[in-house]
């Protein structure tokens, strides 16, 4: 599919979606909110596609939304406020849902809804010189939409601080408070990132896919019966499943399972058909 918002690569079992106007620092509108949507199932259905990477292109990741588009946004009415923004947290929902592996890779200005993509992305790894900023405050308005997934991400003590400051913080901070898992300098960032992915691609991609699931249904829940109950089917299915047979017979055989050789195989046929 041709996109005018954002680019879409796929290489040795990565699928790399990269925000693509970097002459507004890759702020999002309608057009790249309806792109980024179509894009995440596009690479869920792609079996060639083990990881996803979110990136920006330019200086940064996401400076959050266009103004023109938040303009018109301000002169129209509460319905199709609410319509337009039910239509961005479906896209977070979309990304959210990939049952693959994703990766936020992180630079530059990362503010507001750029925030909210990178929150909903299963990793975030930063370049040490990115910059975040919850800015919605300051313009008279909230994060709801991108709230679940950001307070999910760093906790309601420092959302506490961060949505109702609206200041700018570091990757530093990014990384303390919990909203990025790694940091590296602007040079090794993306050797950072192809590190993560190493370790991501040695997975079997329905166990991953259940892990999501796993993790969705148990999390900021209680212990109780009938979660523990809800993990022995999962645990069972699991084990049952010809993943988990295939993954403890190459255990004991002392083998690489076969969703890895399944992995290589589809990573040389891709060379092949882009030379």
């Amino acid at each position: 599919m041709s996109y005018q918002t954002i680019e879409m690569q796929v290489a040795h079992g990565a699928a790399v979606i990269w925000l693509n106007r970097p002459d507004v620092r890759n702020a999002f509108d309608e057009t790249m909110i309806a792109e980024l949507t179509s894009a995440f199932g596009e690479v869920d259905a792609d079996p060639e596609a083990r990881v996803v990477v979110l990136a920006g292109k330019g200086k940064a990741f996401c400076a959050g939304a266009d103004l023109n588009w938040m303009k018109r946004m301000a002169e129209v009415d509460f319905e199709e406020n609410r319509r337009d923004a039910m239509t961005f947290g479906a896209m977070l929902g979309r990304l959210r849902a990939v049952k693959k592996p994703t990766v936020a890779r992180l630079h530059g200005a990362v503010f507001a809804g750029g925030m909210g993509l990178a929150a909903a992305c299963d990793i975030a790894v930063a370049s040490t010189d990115a910059e975040f900023c919850l800015s919605e405050v300051r313009l008279g308005l909230i994060p709801a939409t991108i709230g679940p997934y950001v307070l999910a991400a760093i906790g309601e003590r420092a959302a506490r601080r961060y949505f109702l400051s609206a200041e700018r913080f570091d990757a530093a901070e990014a990384y303390r408070i919990g909203f990025v898992q790694e940091l590296a300098p602007p040079h090794e960032l993306d050797k950072m990132v192809n590190g993560i992915l190493g370790h991501l691609v040695q997975g079997a991609p329905g166990a991953q896919g259940a892990a999501k699931e796993l993790i969705a249904a148990i999390a900021d829940r209680p212990v109780s019966g009938e979660m523990m109950s809800d993990m022995a089917v999962r645990i069972a299915a699991a084990r049952a499943s010809d993943e988990g047979r295939e993954g403890m017979r190459a255990f004991l055989e002392k083998r690489s399972p076969s969703w890895l050789k399944t992995a290589k195989q589809a990573t040389k046929a891709g060379a092949r058909k882009k030379k």
